[in-house]
């Protein structure tokens, strides 16, 4: 019987959206694991084919009742080489748990900004050979590179945007699980977040829903990429 891909939700308002969908579209099993409704943590992790974590509102510090447990399933997830994936929150406890750093961020970034690759190999890699690309942020915090781990994506705002362990773990800063949906439904929980006019860093409600279907579309392609390089790994 196939295992199935964990997802780790921490907040209703953050579900698995494209990544889902995806996981759907390949015929990979995925059972959720929903922290925000108080879900325990597994223990073991060879009992799933890889993990996904989504993001959240909360700090990665933050004391909750889950944060020790999964930082344990997920270095035990690494020593087993059990595929895992961190978007934005969840990149963000991936990086702690493996010795990382997180912090308030030096610039909060909100809307569609531009990441570059760094030279490294594995952005060829996991990103289909792109230079630059442009994905979506809505984050305060930010992350260290864990020891060991190799720095994929940069830019202006926070130099470390994305990491990859081992050749099969990533951690993201970014949202690339985001569909339309999820983006208006997020504009009209946190308006006090968005400013009136924007700036390259953070963007206006209208702004961050102009051409949304067509911004949306280059997105999930992105992140096809992605989640199909991760998936190699899965067992």
């Amino acid at each position: 019987m196939t295992r199935p891909v964990a997802v780790f939700r921490f907040s209703r308002s953050e579900g698995p959206g494209h990544f889902a969908q995806w996981l759907e579209a390949n015929e990979r099993p995925w059972r959720l694991v929903a922290l925000d409704l108080g879900e325990s943590v597994p223990d073991d992790p060879t009992a799933f084919a890889g993990i996904g974590m989504m993001g959240g509102p909360m700090g990665a510090n933050d004391a909750f009742d889950w944060r020790d447990p999964l930082a344990v399933l997920l270095r035990r997830a690494v020593d087993a080489r059990v595929p895992v994936i961190g978007h934005c929150l969840g990149g963000q406890i991936l990086s702690r748990a493996l010795g990382g750093v997180v912090s308030r961020a030096a610039t909060t970034e909100i809307g569609w900004i531009d990441v570059e690759a760094t030279d490294a190999e594995a952005s060829r890699e996991w990103f289909g050979g792109r230079n630059a690309m442009t994905v979506f942020q809505w984050h305060q915090d930010a992350f260290t590179i864990p020891p060991g781990a190799t720095r994929v994506l940069a830019n202006a705002y926070n130099p470390n945007q994305a990491y990859v362990v081992d050749d099969r773990h990533i951690g993201m800063q970014c949202h690339i699980e985001m569909t339309a949906e999820m983006l208006e439904a997020w504009c009209d929980m946190a308006p006090g977040e968005l400013p009136d006019t924007s700036s390259p860093e953070r963007q206006s409600r209208a702004d961050i829903l102009s051409g949304v279907e067509a911004r949306i579309a280059s997105l999930n392609a992105l992140a096809d990429g992605v989640y199909a390089r991760w998936a190699r790994h899965l067992a």
